[in-house]
């Protein structure tokens, strides 16, 4: 019998229920749509109401279609006193933009009128690039030069296209270009210039010499000259002439735009492939503060550009450097080069340098290098200012110094500690010893008289070594760290931190012989860059406190002169003090004042009427004369470092000749240019700041 299905009976409460959960949530849903729709009523009064013109403004940028004008003028370049070394001046340029659509064929129809407006000088002009114009001028000609069967290679891809024309250009024969007139030659080399590097970059057709009837001429014609403009350009220009000039630095021209090799860089930091930017030291190194300001532009529907934004120069830069200081080392050093190259023994030499700084701030208020070329005509001078960054040295004694502050801290030295000055000798090496043989002396005698022995037995002793005279010399190879490090206090074997591009640690050497520790210990092993030994000459006149070199003193806003709104100035800055206590320092400060009176290697140098304190260096050098990659001429360099007066320095000098004298030879004559260069110097920064 089939079962009767059950019938389940609503309770009267469930509907009441069900009213009730199904009004809340109309409830709920209609306080969400009121306040959805507040929120977008805030919205909406934010948006059109309070940010209406923010937002209208976005929406203009967004449809417009905004350009940048040319190149904006640099930042202007002074020195210390704010004299002007580096400023801009205009020049009349008259440039080609490739438009979108040109041809060819319109492009060698603007070049012969712009021959007919202007003079060029086609001297320049390649044959390659005289065939690439006739070409232009004669298409059907150049296809008959190929044959048919070079066509049907060309289309089983036996050749490519630029084979093709290759042999077109083979193919022109000179009869053929000697029916060019010099308005065709002058239209070839502008077609050339227009088609010279980037396709669409901007390409400067004459910027030099431009004549007020040529700028004029094509001003007025820029409507039918397609892509051809002319502007009122700018390039550096430096009242001072070659004074400085290579640390100055260069700029890119407005053709060549930013080079290869820093395209990367630049184009990351938003430039764009043809602008003008800094390409070396100074003017690479502060490009963020010289970089001028663009015009820009509004390009209209009608195609025409409105001026939206006015540009700027960019800010100026005050250096650290006294011009007049710098015109005066520079002219220095290209006197006694050229003197010193008329004395025996200096077939190798032909460089030196000088750097001045303000040892308590860091500043450099001259660095120059210059060398000498023999010519057919005598002797050429040129700038060599960047070895002082690029170019270590074996500077020799003058670390002496550092030296004793190593023996001192160690106690491998102590003061007034008496020594015989007799030659060291280990086993199967030549004997080592001072320039002669100066007695018992002690710690400031020692760098008095430059003893090489002095500095010997203290290295032995840092090196706890067991001296006995012919006999085998072990050291502990720590000792190297030891010396190392306290040279690093000094400045010497590191960077500087110099505000320039390119700065060299010299040369460290690997080998932990005993001997070698001797050498190092007179400058004689590792090398060193002119401006460590110049920070290391600072440092023992700043009390131990090694400062940072720099040549940036001050930012100025791009106002008239004079300057007054500063934007940034450059505070000293202290890198370490060094390791060791006053006392030493004051020894060595007293054994380099003894240097430069009566009887010290220094006497000469410097005079002592302003109250210095400095050491000389004499150092083995060598040099490959023959190109071969071999070591085989032994030199003999010369250095100076001094500061003034003792006992509250306001300047110091570092003076370097490297390869003065040599020893192939039988005169033993060493010219004394650098000893020469440093009391001339030193006579001149007097004269300015006493």
């Amino acid at each position: 019998m089939k079962k009767k299905p059950k019938i389940y009976y609503s309770h009267p409460n469930q509907y009441k229920n069900q009213k009730t959960i199904t009004k809340e949530r109309y409830r709920l849903l209609s306080i969400a749509i009121i306040a959805i729709m507040a929120i977008l009523t805030c919205n909406l009064f934010f948006v059109q109401i309070l940010k209406h013109d923010e937002y209208t403004n976005r929406v203009l940028t967004l449809s417009q279609n905004v350009i940048e004008g040319s190149s904006a003028p640099r930042g202007r370049i002074y020195d210390r006193n704010h004299r002007l070394i580096v400023d801009n001046k205009p020049v009349k340029s008259i440039y080609y933009k490739k438009q979108n659509g040109t041809s060819k064929k319109e492009e060698v129809e603007i070049a012969y009128q712009l021959a007919g407006m202007i003079e060029v000088d086609h001297s320049k002009l390649y044959e390659i690039n005289l065939k690439e114009f006739w070409l232009q001028n004669h298409p059907e000609e150049g296809k008959a030069k190929i044959t048919e069967e070079e066509w049907r290679a060309l289309e089983t891809r036996k050749l490519s296209s630029s084979d093709i024309e290759n042999l077109k250009l083979e193919r022109i024969t000179e009869e053929e270009l000697s029916e060019y007139q010099d308005i065709d030659l002058e239209a070839a080399y502008i077609y050339y210039l227009m088609n010279k590097g980037y396709s669409y970059s901007e390409k400067t057709i004459k910027n030099e010499d431009v004549t007020d009837e040529e700028y004029a001429l094509v001003s007025e014609n820029v409507g039918v000259l397609r892509g051809v403009n002319t502007r009122l350009d700018w390039e550096r220009y430096y009242p001072y002439g070659d004074v400085f000039r290579t640390i100055l630095g260069n700029v890119s021209t407005s053709e060549s735009g930013i080079p290869k090799e820093l395209k990367d860089y630049y184009i990351s930091k938003g430039y764009t492939l043809d602008d003008r930017v800094g390409t070396s030291y100074l003017e690479y190194q502060y490009e963020d503060y010289l970089r001028g300001v663009k015009d820009q532009f509004l390009v209209n529907k009608n195609g025409e550009n409105t001026l939206i934004k006015e540009g700027s120069r960019g800010n100026d830069i005050v250096l650290t450097i006294d011009i007049e200081l710098q015109k005066e080392v520079e002219r220095i050093l290209v006197e006694e080069i050229t003197k010193a190259k008329s004395e025996p023994n200096t077939e190798y030499y032909n460089h030196s340098f000088v750097i001045i700084t303000d040892p308590k701030t860091g500043e450099i208020l001259a660095m120059a290098g210059k060398q000498v070329v023999k010519t057919a005509d005598g002797y050429e001078v040129y700038d060599y200012t960047p070895g002082i960054t690029t170019s270590p040295v074996t500077v020799g004694s003058v670390v002496k110094g550092a030296s004793h502050i190593v023996g001192y801290n160690t106690g491998a030295l102590t003061i007034g500690e008496i020594r015989d000055d007799a030659c060291i000798k280990i086993a199967s090496t030549p004997e080592k010893c001072s320039y002669k043989y100066w007695g018992i002396i002690n710690d400031i005698q020692a760098l008095k008289y430059s003893s090489n022995t002095y500095q010997f037995r203290t290295a032995i002793k840092v090196g706890k070594g067991n001296y006995v005279y012919d006999a085998p010399l072990k050291i502990d190879e720590s000792a190297f760290d030891i010396y190392r490090n306290t040279f690093a206090e000094f400045g010497l074997g590191v960077k500087t931190g110099i505000d320039l591009p390119v700065e060299s640690l010299g040369y460290k050497g690997s080998s932990t012989l005993a001997g070698h520790l001797l050498d190092f210990s007179i400058g004689q092993y590792d090398t060193y860059t002119p401006i460590q030994l110049s920070q290391y000459i600072s440092t023992i006149a700043n009390n131990g406190d090694r400062m940072q070199p720099y040549l940036l003193k001050a930012v100025y806003e791009p106002t008239k002169e004079p300057l007054t709104n500063l934007i940034y100035e450059t505070k000293p800055v202290l890198l370490n003090h060094v390791n060791t206590e006053d006392r030493y320092l004051e020894r060595v400060k007293q054994g380099f004042i003894e240097v430069l009176k009566p009887g010290g290697t220094g006497s000469g140098s410097i005079d002592l009427s302003y109250q210095p304190a400095g050491k000389t260096g004499t150092s083995q050098s060598f040099l490959d004369t023959d190109d071969d990659g071999k070591i085989d001429t032994e030199t003999i360099t010369t250095t100076f470092v001094a500061f003034a007066p003792v006992d509250d320095p306001i300047v110091t000098f570092t003076v370097i000749s490297p390869d003065v004298s040599h020893y192939g030879n039988k005169s033993s004559y060493q010219t004394y240019v650098n000893r020469r260069i440093s009391k001339e110097v030193s006579k001149k920064f007097f004269e300015i700041y006493q």
